[in-house]
């Protein structure tokens, strides 16, 4: 008994069932209209076949204690068989058939996203191991290893790109199809494809760690949550019932008119607002991951489309997060040749994102780098040195006085000079002299002026950026990109309380977009978060109800005008249902509709809303 329970929960059984009862339905009541004659058995025979599911489902639904339109459907139709209006329960019998196929579509919709994902995990892996090439099964693999990723290859993994140079196709995360050249030194994510040329990737993020399996995480996770309008559904479909129903036994009570009773329960079962709902909050989630945009269920999708305050973090998420060499400064105490040195010595252990820049400057001018004698880093301080006997100290002027260096007054006025245009310094010093300085500037990402400006004719008011940086370079980025307000110098926790009494003082949705750790609890208190997919870090990711695969702001207009138009759609289905439900009605009390007619014309309007959601599939992409 318990497999032929399973064999009808099964999603193949249950869509092939009710495909073949439409069909044979369908063409019964087809060559019936053309005038063949049927014996009325047999749509006694499909009644009853159509009946079954339905009422189980509503017998179902009833015990968990909730009323479904199943329970209006299972009404109808024993209503139909007390009339012995036959034809009139063929057509509820197809009507809840093609509901049936409709509600299954959506589910697997949802499905295959994640089934899209899945096909790009590969099972077998090649990797080096004591100088030789091996093949292992996927499951195998362990951070640190090096892994052969040759022409036509998905990459299996997150990592580092070890040596080679190959084409990559990120259409899989980040929804462009344009090929990204990636080489030493450079990022690649798992299940992206390499189209040609080799790589030798060093394994950082593998199993359920890597970008794909987190994304699979984040879509399953997505489609289990209901957005307002769904939830407002559910609630509408109770109400719906009860009052039908009541409704129904007062016009019966009054007319003693079964067929009345009958033709009013057949016009007003609202299968397709139930259907439809759902379907296009499926299709719009489904949209935007072939966009790059992966949206954490069906009220984030709403909120999208109603944000009135937006809030960003700086760095890394308007900029690149990897500073640059805006400016090299030497003073007369040093040559450039052994200032250059002094940067490289003191650079070259350490994993600063400014000693990293300092390296690369260093390296592109084949500037040779040697290694110090005794090195240590204070964290969030700055580097001290030995070699050859002197002593070199770097990091931020504050911490090079503390050290017991003086700088002159000549020197101040070119620090002051370069913090006035709100670059970053790292001071360098020798011997007891400031020797130099290192000017840094984080590029801005591209278009970030265009697209605030084009959030705020979708509706954004005002844009607030809060970030960690000193008050010259939030300032010389907030005159750049145009924001309302900014906030320098904030801790995690100044951005959460700046947050908190934000949400106070204004009404309406607010955004928060972030990618670092740091901005993990801003974007958990946030409406609506958006976190940086490709270069943001976990946390922010998993905190966030919207990751953009590609670390692009464009996608940030984009989603929020295809969420508006793809609410407005949802929506017109309540309109849409409202007025066929009114004409219906007034057909039926006119006398134009009897059950069986009523049951026609349901079954045809059951389409409108339903065909009205797919417009979602082929809303286009707007440019910033």
């Amino acid at each position: 008994m318990e497999r032929i329970w399973e064999k009808i929960n099964d999603f193949s059984f249950r869509l092939v069932f009710n495909i073949v009862l439409a069909i044979i339905i369908g063409l019964a009541l087809i060559l019936h209209f053309l005038s063949w004659n049927f014996s009325e058995k047999i749509f006694i025979a499909f009644s009853i076949i159509g009946l079954l599911p339905v009422a189980r489902s509503a017998v179902l639904t009833l015990i968990r204690k909730k009323l479904t339109i199943d329970l209006l459907a299972s009404i109808a139709l024993i209503f139909a068989f007390i009339a012995r209006e036959w034809h009139s329960a063929a057509f509820i019998s197809l009507m809840l058939a093609f509901a049936r196929i409709f509600a299954l579509w959506t589910d697997r919709k949802a499905q295959h996203i994640l089934e899209h994902l899945l096909k790009y995990r590969p099972q077998q892996v090649k990797v080096q191991r004591n100088s030789q090439t091996i093949e292992i099964k996927a499951e195998q693999l362990m951070v640190g290893d090096l892994v052969v990723v040759e022409s036509g290859d998905v990459i299996p993994i997150d990592g580092l790109v070890v040596s080679g140079q190959a084409s990559i196709n990120e259409a899989t995360i980040t929804g462009e199809s344009e090929l990204v050249v990636k080489k030493q030194g450079e990022q690649v994510l798992s299940s992206t494809i390499n189209e040609s040329g080799s790589l030798l990737v060093k394994a950082e993020k593998i199993g359920k760690d890597s970008t794909v399996e987190k994304i699979i995480a984040l879509i399953s996770e997505a489609t289990g949550r209901k957005s307002q309008s769904e939830r407002i559904s559910d609630k509408f479909t109770t109400w719906y019932i009860l009052i039908t129903l009541l409704g129904s036994i007062l016009l019966f009570l009054f007319s003693k008119n079964i067929n009345l009773v009958l033709s009013v329960l057949l016009v007003t079962c609202a299968d397709d607002i139930a259907v439809a709902v759902p379907l296009g909050f499926t299709l719009a989630i489904s949209r935007a991951a072939k966009m790059g945009v992966l949206i954490k269920g069906g009220g984030v999708v709403e909120n999208l489309a109603k944000i009135k305050f937006f809030m960003t973090d700086k760095t890394g998420t308007l900029t690149y997060g990897k500073p640059k060499i805006s400016q090299v400064n030497f003073f007369d105490n040093i040559n450039e040749s052994d200032f250059l040195k002094i940067v490289g010595t003191a650079s070259i252990n350490s994993h600063h994102p400014a000693s990293q820049a300092a390296i690369k400057y260093l390296k592109e001018r084949d500037i040779s780098i040697e290694l110090p004698q005794d090195f240590l880093e204070k964290p969030g301080e700055g580097i001290i040195i030995k070699k050859n006997g002197n002593n070199i100290i770097v990091g931020s002027l504050n911490f090079l006085e503390r050290s017991g260096f003086v700088a002159t007054n000549e020197q101040l006025a070119m620090f002051d000079k370069a913090k006035q245009i709100g670059l970053s310094i790292a001071a360098y010093g020798k011997n007891g002299q400031i020797v130099g300085f290192l000017a840094f500037e984080d590029a801005l990402r591209p278009n970030a002026k265009e697209i605030l400006e084009k959030t705020k004719h979708l509706g954004v008011v005002s844009w607030h950026m809060l970030t960690g940086d000193n008050e010259k370079v939030a300032l010389r980025v907030a005159k750049e990109v145009g924001f309302d307000n900014f906030k320098a110098g904030l801790k995690p926790q100044d951005k959460l309380l700046f947050i908190e009494n934000f949400k106070k003082q204004n009404k309406g949705v607010l955004a928060m977009m972030g990618d670092g750790v740091n901005d993990a609890a801003a974007l958990a208190l946030a409406d609506v978060s958006i976190a940086m997919g490709k270069g943001g870090s976990d946390a922010s990711i998993e905190a966030a109800d919207v990751a953009l695969m590609k670390d692009d702001l464009k996608k940030v207009p984009q989603i929020i005008d295809f969420s508006q138009q793809a609410v407005r759609i949802i929506k017109h289905n309540f309109w849409v249902w409202g007025t066929v439900n009114a004409v219906g009605l007034v057909l039926v009390f006119m006398g134009t509709l009897n059950p069986m007619t009523a049951a026609l014309y349901n079954f045809l309007t059951d389409f409108l809303p339903i065909l009205n959601v797919f417009r979602i599939n082929f809303l286009k992409k707007s440019s910033p």
